[in-house]
């Protein structure tokens, strides 16, 4: 990550705005769900914006683009091992995924792919990688920055109440914190991030397609 991020006490002011968007955005109402997240993604990428001008992605090239393809492509596998796992191995963790899946229904698809790739994915990476992350690797280091900010990212979603969840953003957050601070670009974590969004939630989920009654 280029440049020295943003102080602690920023980090401390974004978390707490976050916690408390994530917790009016999975507990509202859930018809307006859809709404709700793209809100919180706008508020807090323009936070990230504003505070961490150093995380801006600039100009678009094209090995940004291969490169972000080549990271989703990767944590698509992960999840599709960690989606089995989960199903086997954890007592509520069918139950749960069939839940994330299940705000498939509050929007139509076209309407989701928009929200998520125009908002709701690049303000995540802007917020977490970005903001999150340089603040808290400018005062704890790389290392340090990376498994914190990713252990914060999964926090943010306890208020849901759906561990699978919980462990499933603590999972990607490792992996692009780990890349962050590997020093991959912005434009390629948020490409990445839009096409992993967009590809599991409506184009392939892990969630088997119901069986055909005989």
């Amino acid at each position: 990550m280029s440049r020295r991020g943003p102080g602690l006490a920023t980090a401390v002011a974004g978390l707490g705005l976050a916690y408390l968007a994530f917790a009016l955005t999975f507990r509202g109402p859930r018809s307006r769900f859809w709404e709700r997240m793209t809100a919180t993604g706008a508020l807090l990428g323009a936070m990230a914006l504003v505070e961490d001008p150093g995380s801006r992605p600039g100009r678009i090239r094209a090995r940004d683009i291969g490169l972000g393809l080549l990271i989703a492509s990767g944590l698509y596998a992960v999840f599709q091992a960690g989606d089995r796992f989960a199903r086997r191995t954890l007592p509520a963790g069918h139950n749960e995924i069939t839940r994330i899946y299940e705000l498939r229904t509050l929007a139509p698809p076209e309407e989701i792919g928009v929200r998520l790739g125009a908002v709701i994915g690049p303000a995540e990476e802007l917020f977490w990688r970005g903001l999150i992350q340089r603040a808290l690797a400018s005062r704890f280091g790389r290392l340090g920055g990376a498994v914190l900010a990713a252990g914060a990212y999964g926090g943010a979603h306890v208020v849901t109440g759906n561990m699978t969840l919980v462990g499933a953003a603590t999972t990607a957050g490792l992996y692009w914190s780990a890349l962050a601070a590997l020093g991959t670009p912005m434009a390629a974590l948020i490409t990445s991030h839009i096409v992993w969004d967009i590809w599991i939630f409506l184009v392939a989920p892990t969630e088997p397609p119901p069986a055909r009654s005989e």
